[in-house]
């Protein structure tokens, strides 16, 4: 079973449910399409590893624990590693050692069955918005990444053209500026081809010797 059901809502997250009991697929899909949320169900790990791989993958899944053919907690921790979608787990039993399995897991929520949709809407809406946050804390940590790279590369490449043309550190930081800006470039652009040159070079000198 592989079932989408599409709403006009589109503020809300999609949401993949996995469980292998398809009366309980039917009646909180049903449910939370009702509520506007883009629904579409698994019945097994397998199946929803192929919707996670598929060019529309959810926003958040909801995963029950326990399935024959894998279980919850294994697609959690794929999950986890892959940096997917966030997730909530759905169990039968309150097991203390299932409830620390999912939170070493990094599930977003933990919910014991039975559930129906009103006690279920709660759990999503508060998952979605720690999934939201923690998206935005990992985008901000690879632009933080990507910014302190460009300014090494940039001071590497100022004091490699300081050395080569004899300037001080600010003019040789106007001379790579004025060389990017004429040729309509980023600055960290010219400065990795700047490093990137001279290793080329220094590696070719080695090869001579």
């Amino acid at each position: 079973m592989n079932a989408m059901l599409n709403t006009a809502y589109t503020s809300k997250p999609k949401i993949l449910l996995v469980d292998d009991d398809r009366l309980i697929l039917v009646v909180l899909a049903q449910g939370l399409a009702n509520a506007g949320y883009q629904i579409v169900t698994a019945e097994s790990v397998a199946e929803a590893e192929t919707i996670l791989f598929s060019a529309e993958p959810p926003d958040l899944l909801v995963l029950d624990v326990q399935m024959p053919g894998g279980s919850g907690l294994e697609l959690a921790k794929n999950l986890s590693e892959w940096d997917g979608a966030g997730f909530i787990l759905l169990t039968a039993y309150n097991d203390d050692i299932i409830v620390e399995q999912a939170s070493a897991s990094g599930a977003l929520g933990y919910l014991v069955k039975p559930i129906d949709v009103p006690q279920l809407i709660p759990a999503i809406e508060a998952a979605w918005a720690r999934a939201k946050d923690l998206k935005e804390l990992r985008e901000t940590g690879l632009q933080l990444q990507i910014a302190l790279a460009s300014e090494r590369d940039i001071s590497i490449a100022v004091g490699i053209t300081m050395q080569r043309y004899h300037l001080n550190r600010r003019d040789a930081f106007e001379k790579l500026r004025k060389v990017a800006r004429d040729q309509r470039r980023r600055l960290a652009d010219l400065a990795n081809e700047v490093i990137v040159s001279i290793e080329t070079l220094t590696l070719v000198n080695k090869d001579k010797k």
